[in-house]
């Protein structure tokens, strides 16, 4: 995935894989690769979503004080 990947691209390219994949009108071969393509995007926007929701429950345990921190997946 590039670097200036974000997650509404994602979802915009996983639901043109998945048009794409609806349309029955591909080769075998090019079936494979644009589903290989879907399986990475969706890992990548639940990877998102998860890093969002952690994010978010460590803003809602500090109580009345909300300040942001980077996340930091090692640490709990």
């Amino acid at each position: 995935m590039p670097e200036d990947w974000n997650f509404e691209q994602g979802l915009t390219d996983l639901e043109s894989v998945v048009k794409e994949l609806e349309s029955g009108d591909l080769p075998l071969e090019k079936a494979i690769q644009v589903f290989e393509r879907g399986v990475t995007l969706s890992d990548r926007c639940r990877k998102e979503l998860e890093d969002a929701e952690t994010r978010v429950e460590i803003l809602l345990k500090r109580g009345d004080k909300t300040e942001a921190e980077p996340f930091d997946p090692t640490k709990e």
